[in-house]
């Protein structure tokens, strides 16, 4: 990955909006700019980039990997432990240190929806003035570069595999735990043969029965699954910080009646967002082409969330196919279709892809059978 382009892109819009410096507090950002990517936990991380240089503050345990990582020109290093040769021991401090040269009134990028208060606070104090660049963050991600859409199609071919292996290990009896693992193994083999030196993260959750599937965002638990039990599995995987995602309704045993009308309701919207998806048209266009389906069918009320979202370092982005959203989608923006109606007392249901938007179209990168027929699965 080209950072080092990333930063000067950064720069461009520092100049454009008249900006003396940027701070950038959200750990995604700072990984899209810096390939830095730490565990935080309640240590934070904050970089800030200037016109001719850009410096981090860091906790002292990840001072090595940052040096390993990054080109920035400056590293603070803040300690939590006696003895440490006068080191400071308070991140605030630092930060007052590194726009200590900023003048009274220069204007500074933010992300105001990542900037803690009291950081915002401590610029106030200097008589700084925070502008809001969040947006143009979000831009800059949302265009992947090549390098980025290469990985993002390795993680489709991962996460695919993964659901293939979940599904077709399930059965009642098993819990939905149990059934998450088979697809786990199957991320923890491959990566390991075959990606040398690469690191995996991934996200699985596979709700079960009709009161869970109606719970779009449920961790798997111990529920063991039984017979005519549907199941939304979904996973996420990211293969060195890039992901992808893919989902899928399926049937233990065969589905009722209102169960296999629904399905295919969800079915025929899911089709026809990505059927619909391109470059050229608006996001809002993608959410109607899914929508206006289920409006016909009369499921509009059983809709809770939008089409679908962008996807690349984090596991939601921006843009958002969402009924407000007016921005005309690009080549190089990725992002998941992933429609869904949840019905009280039959269930919920959804498929998702991960699309990647090209000169000359779409292409799914996710791949598993969608229709009914291959997703009932035997007793």
């Amino acid at each position: 990955m080209d950072r080092a382009k990333r930063i000067e892109h950064l720069r461009a819009i520092m100049q454009e909006k008249q900006l003396d410096a940027a701070v950038i507090f959200n750990f995604e950002n700072q990984f899209y700019f810096s390939g830095l990517r730490a565990i935080t936990y309640s240590r934070p991380i904050i970089m800030v980039v200037e016109a001719d240089q850009h410096s981090l503050i860091i906790p002292k345990l990840e001072e090595k990997h940052a040096r390993e990582k990054t080109t920035a020109d400056h590293i603070h290093v803040y300690h939590e432990v006696e003895g440490n040769d006068g080191g400071s021991t308070d991140y605030h401090e630092l930060f007052d240190e590194v726009l200590s040269g900023l003048k009274t009134g220069s204007r500074i990028g933010v992300e105001s929806g990542s900037l803690p208060l009291e950081l915002g606070t401590s610029m106030e104090r200097r008589e700084l003035e925070c502008v809001d660049i969040q947006k143009d963050l979000a831009r800059m991600r949302a265009i992947k570069s090549d390098a980025e859409v290469e990985l993002i199609r390795k993680s489709g071919e991962l996460v695919s595999g993964a659901l293939k292996h979940t599904i077709e290990n399930s059965s009642a009896g098993k819990s939905e735990l149990e059934i998450d693992y088979h697809g786990n193994q199957y991320l923890f083999d491959t990566v390991s043969e075959h990606y040398t030196d690469s690191t995996l993260d991934f996200f699985v959750m596979s709700p079960s029965g009709v009161e869970r599937t109606n719970m779009p965002h449920i961790f798997s638990n111990t529920r063991k699954l039984e017979t005519g039990d549907v199941i939304i599995h979904s996973r996420q995987v990211g293969l060195n910080g890039y992901r992808a995602e893919c989902e899928r309704t399926y049937f233990v045993g065969q589905p009722t009646a209102e169960q296999e009308k629904a399905f295919k309701v969800m079915l025929d919207a899911h089709l026809a967002a990505l059927d619909f998806i391109k470059p050229g048209v608006t996001a809002q266009e993608v959410n109607e082409a899914a929508l206006a389906v289920i409006r016909s069918a009369g499921y509009e009320s059983s809709v809770s969330h939008r089409t679908g979202h962008g996807i690349g370092i984090g596991q939601h982005e921006e843009p958002s196919l969402r009924f407000d959203n007016d921005l005309v989608l690009e080549p190089g923006m990725v992002f998941c279709v992933e429609p869904g109606i949840y019905i009280p007392d039959i269930g919920g249901f959804r498929h998702s892809d991960t699309v990647v938007l090209t000169e000359d179209g779409a292409d799914i990168i996710t791949e598993y059978p969608r229709d009914l027929e291959s997703l009932i699965i035997g007793e």
